[in-house]
């Protein structure tokens, strides 16, 4: 089992940056996926970034040149910075890991049999 501990949410002005951290514990393997899902309210959870073990990233295009995906495998911790925030940014923001591949996971927002984080809030006002 991997347990998942969001943090760095909050509040900012369109335009501001933020970054998240996702600290795992447990069962973890370099070689699994790190992912950041969203979910804003009344909308489906969308895949925002990925990072394989390898170092493969993928982006949703929404997020492509505004958001940055890292991993430190050694600290088992995963980042994601994101900058010149936007009001429709404002979502829910999970940590994910699994075995899949990170394309898939922005383009069809699926991670099967992943383990999952409790999210951390981001606000973006205009």
């Amino acid at each position: 089992q991997v347990q998942l501990l969001e943090s760095g949410g909050g509040s900012v002005q369109a335009g501001g940056s933020l970054r998240l951290t996702c600290k795992a514990s447990g069962y973890m393997y370099d070689s699994y996926t790190m992912a950041w899902f969203r979910q804003a309210p009344g909308k489906e959870r969308e895949g925002v970034a990925a990072v394989e073990g390898d170092g493969t990233k993928s982006y949703l295009d929404d997020v492509q040149g505004r958001f940055t995906v890292s991993r430190d495998n050694a600290r088992n911790t995963l980042y994601l910075q994101m900058n010149n925030l936007k009001p429709e940014d404002t979502a829910k923001y999970y940590c994910a890991v699994g075995r899949a591949n990170a394309a898939t996971i922005t383009k069809y927002s699926h991670l099967p049999s992943g383990h999952w984080g409790h999210g951390t809030q981001v606000t973006v006002s205009s």
